[in-house]
């Protein structure tokens, strides 16, 4: 595991776009990933390939003194990478960032059944309890869960 790098975003981009086009994932440009390779952690195999990554996005305190929120996006894993315990590994480290950073809550969405990050204590929340602006972001038409833990 390691922070992504300003280089990262066509790399962050590929291997993402299997999970868009399964409708698992958010199309995203490569232009989002070039802004926001920061929030990213990413699985790197020996041969230098990524074989996954996850994004963490910090939402500031709704109230003056009021905790942070976290956001995970764009989680995805090679589908050959898939079992191999690359996806706990990255969430672990997502969480350690979060913890790190002081983050009060973290949330998530998914059109998937959130078996990892319900091990991983996220329980189903309502989108009215997450950042109001990732919250509008939602695509209704997704039918995505929200899913929340405190780090």
């Amino acid at each position: 595991m390691r922070a992504a790098r300003p280089g990262d975003a066509a790399a962050l981009a590929a291997l993402s776009e299997p999970f868009v086009r399964s409708g698992a994932l958010r199309d995203r440009p490569v232009h989002v990933y070039t802004s926001r390779w920061a929030d990213f952690l990413v699985a790197q195999s020996p041969d230098g390939a990524l074989d996954g990554c996850l994004a963490l996005g910090v939402h500031p305190a709704t109230s003056p003194g009021g905790p942070t929120a976290g956001v995970l996006y764009n989680f995805c894993v090679a589908l050959d990478r898939q079992g191999t315990g690359t996806g706990s590994r990255l969430l672990d480290a997502a969480l350690a960032r979060a913890r790190a950073q002081s983050i009060g809550a973290l949330f998530t969405a998914t059109t998937g059944s959130g078996r990892l990050f319900l091990r991983h204590g996220f329980a189903p929340v309502s989108a009215t309890t997450a950042p109001r602006a990732w919250a509008r972001s939602l695509d209704p038409s997704r039918n995505a869960r929200v899913l929340a833990r405190v780090p």
